[in-house]
């Protein structure tokens, strides 16, 4: 169980590209750092010892167990480094539409710059499939009932994918506005995905996802006419909580925006 978030564990998987996680099997190559397989991470709850009716002590007795997570994140942050490889984190709620963002994208980047995908999702391997059918490399991480992807989950990904030096690596984490806010992955940049169909709130209801950020792309803005969206007041909601946050307005599905996308990707080599 997650300290953290309290999910639990993945199931075990196979077949294809899929990488399912607990895994149980030491891995060789670049990315093998020489650790175990433990999936404690996150921050145990503090444990507070309390005195009766008349006063008495409290101890609070805290744990740091992102401490390897974190430690396993460096690893993969200097391996990309050392590859000229440049990871994007890709966050946001189920729907607002990271994989039609995805296969635009690999669409667009074709002869000019290879990209590979890792894919996380608690079951399937449908997503993957888009991916595959849009013309990049994929890797499916299955985290069962977790609820994001982590660093270990990160290097098998990387240790399965092998993306070519001066790559493009887009990780398109689990459909989760709370949870991959706090495991870092070893990635470039992060990008917060939200779409106008989800209320222009969310910024104040998630601030540590939005806090994290190093881009929101506010996706399917076609949609504006027919939903009960604020642009202005999202973009400040939003850098109410990271003043130094950049905004992009995009469609997807149109194309609208996306040169705006493709020129900050270029901007992380």
């Amino acid at each position: 169980m997650c300290g953290t978030c309290g999910c639990s564990g993945g199931s075990e998987g196979g077949g294809g590209t899929r990488v399912a996680v607990p895994h149980t099997h030491p891995h060789e190559g670049d990315l093998d750092h020489g650790h175990g397989h433990d999936h404690s991470h996150g921050h145990a709850p503090a444990v507070a010892i309390r005195g009766g009716a008349g006063g008495g002590e409290t101890i609070t007795l805290e744990q740091r167990v992102l401490a390897k997570n974190e430690d396993l994140a460096a690893r993969n942050r200097a391996w990309l480094a050392e590859q000229g490889i440049v990871a994007v984190n890709l966050m946001s709620s189920p729907g607002a539409g990271k994989t039609t963002l995805l296969e635009r994208t690999i669409r667009d980047f074709a002869g000019r710059r290879p990209v590979a995908v890792v894919e996380g999702d608690q079951e399937t391997m449908l997503d993957a499939e888009r991916i595959k059918r849009a013309g990049s490399t994929v890797v499916q991480v299955n985290t069962g009932a977790g609820c994001h992807l982590d660093a270990e989950m990160m290097r098998d990904a990387l240790t399965t994918l092998t993306p070519e030096p001066g790559s493009l690596v887009l990780v398109e984490n689990v459909g989760n506005l709370v949870c991959p806010a706090l495991f870092d992955l070893g990635e470039r940049s992060r990008v917060v995905i939200i779409s106008v169909t989800e209320g222009t709130d969310k910024p104040l209801k998630y601030p540590y996802m939005f806090a994290a950020a190093d881009l929101v792309i506010i996706n399917k803005v076609d949609l504006l006419p027919y939903v009960d969206f604020d642009m202005a007041r999202c973009e400040e909601y939003a850098r109410s909580v990271n003043p130094g946050l950049r905004l992009l307005a995009v469609s997807a599905t149109t194309g609208e925006g996306m040169r705006a996308w493709y020129d900050w990707v270029a901007e992380q080599y």
